[in-house]
C-alpha cells in the first residue's frame, strides 16, 4: 500500500470529501519532499510504517498512531527549537477540517510532541510510535552511516565546530537512557546494534 493509499484509507471513515483529503495528502507530500529533507522525508514515513507493521495488532489505536506518523515532522526546520509543537498545531488544525473525533486529535497531538524528548510514556502506543521513529538508530551499520551522512545535510548550514558537539550531545542523551527503546519487541530488534552504532558515531566525530 503506497502512503497515499494509506492516507486515504485512514481518512475516508470521518469524511466522504475525497477532494479535501487529496489536497490534504499533496501537502503532506509537499511538506516532506522539501528542498534539505535527506531524512525526514516520505521514506522515513514508509519505514515507520513498516516497523509498525509487525505490532499494530497489540497497539489500541493504530488510527491515532497513524495519523502521529503522517504529521509528526511535516514541519521541519534544523534552525528551528519548534518543530514539533508546530507539527502538532498543523495536525490539529487539518485533522479538525477532516471531522476526525477531539479525543483522536488530542491524543495525535501529544503524540507529535512526545517526538520532542522521547521519554517513555504511560501510554504504550506513543512508545511504539517513539521506537519506529527511532528504529534507524538500530539499523545494520551501512544503512546507520548513510542516515548520518543524510542528518548532517540536513545540517549543513552549521559548520563542523558547531555541529559535531551538537550532535555528540544529543548521541549521548541516547546512551544515557536506561534504554533507548521503549517497548520489549523493538528493544530485543534494535537496542544492541543502536548502542554499538551510537557509540562509533561518537568515536568519528571526535
Amino acid at each position: 500500500m503506497s502512503l497515499k493509499e494509506r492516507f486515504t484509507a485512514l481518512c475516508l471513515p470521518f469524511t466522504e470529501d475525497r477532494h479535501l483529503i487529496s489536497r490534504l495528502w499533496q501537502e503532506i507530500e509537499t511538506q516532506y519532499s522539501g528542498k534539505g529533507r535527506y531524512y525526514h522525508n516520505l521514506f522515513h514515513l514508509e519505514n515507520m510504517f513498516q516497523e509498525l507493521e509487525g505490532v499494530k495488532n497489540v497497539m489500541k489505536e493504530f488510527v491515532t498512531v497513524s495519523f502521529s506518523v503522517f504529521y509528526h515532522d511535516v514541519i521541519y526546520d534544523a534552525s528551528s527549537k519548534s518543530n514539533e509543537e508546530k507539527s502538532a498545531l498543523y495536525a490539529t488544525e487539518r485533522l479538525g477540517k477532516l471531522g476526525v473525533h477531539q479525543t483522536i486529535i488530542s491524543k495525535t497531538s501529544a503524540q507529535i510532541l512526545a517526538t520532542k524528548q522521547h521519554q517513555k510514556s504511560d501510554d504504550n502506543d506513543t512508545n511504539y510510535l517513539l521506537d519506529a521513529d527511532l528504529s534507524i538508530l538500530g539499523k545494520e551499520w551501512p544503512l546507520y552511516l548513510e542516515y548520518t551522512r543524510q542528518i548532517r545535510k540536513e545540517y549543513s548550514i552549521y559548520p563542523d565546530f558547531l555541529y559535531k558537539p551538537g550532535r555528540k550531545k544529543v548521541l549521548k542523551h541516547f546512551l544515557e537512557l536506561e534504554s533507548i527503546f521503549k517497548t520489549d519487541y523493538f528493544k530485543e530488534k534494535y537496542e544492541f546494534q543502536a548502542k554499538e552504532n551510537i557509540a562509533a558515531e561518537i568515536s568519528m566525530l571526535s
